[in-house]
């Protein structure tokens, strides 16, 4: 498993449509999960224990942003061939057992991570109301294990900071974790 660290901020870059299938049955699109004060749209899969260590993290920073006015989708771009987890049934698990308060999609032809340029899971991607990157960093220091309670919540604050003001820090740190499996030819 190779551990890869996500590029810094394209400021202003805009975030790129999808029309992706999901596994609560419908299909989705940026129109569908945006919120009025932005979308944050996330590179996850279920294998990755970078992803593992943080999930339930995830889902209270999505439900917690989902109050402030921005949306939140879960795109997996992995092959599942070598990662049987990360398989369509085991996505509809997962969204269904942690009861995922966001869309979980399915990326299988892996255009979506390559025109977003996600490189690792996970891999969050926040974007203002104009749909403008602003944040393209980390949830928090952890790693393959969860940081200690009470660690800054880099995601979160960065994603408020969006919602409240339109603009994302100037000071990001790269999120780590799994590279995204692709496809082999």
């Amino acid at each position: 498993m190779v551990s890869l660290s996500s590029p810094v901020c394209d400021f202003g870059r805009p975030a790129i449509d999808f029309d992706l299938p999901g596994v609560d049955g419908r299909r989705h699109g940026l129109a569908s999960v945006r919120g009025p004060k932005g979308l944050l749209v996330m590179f996850i899969c279920n294998h990755c224990p970078y992803v593992k260590a943080v999930i339930h993290r995830i889902l209270r920073d999505a439900r917690e942003l989902a109050t402030l006015g921005v949306g939140s989708i879960a795109i997996m771009s992995n092959d599942p061939t070598d990662y049987p987890e990360d398989s369509w049934d085991n996505m509809v698990a997962i969204a269904r057992d942690l009861a995922f308060p966001f869309p979980y999609v399915l990326d299988a032809s892996q255009a979506v991570a390559k025109a977003y340029g996600a490189v690792c899971t996970p891999d969050f991607f926040g974007y203002n109301s104009r749909l403008e990157l602003q944040y393209r960093g980390r949830l928090d220091e952890s790693r393959k294990e969860a940081a200690p309670e009470g660690v800054r919540r880099d995601m979160f604050e960065a994603m408020r900071q969006v919602a409240l003001s339109g603009t994302g820090p100037a000071q990001q740190t790269p999120s780590i974790g799994c590279s995204i499996k692709w496809i082999t030819p």
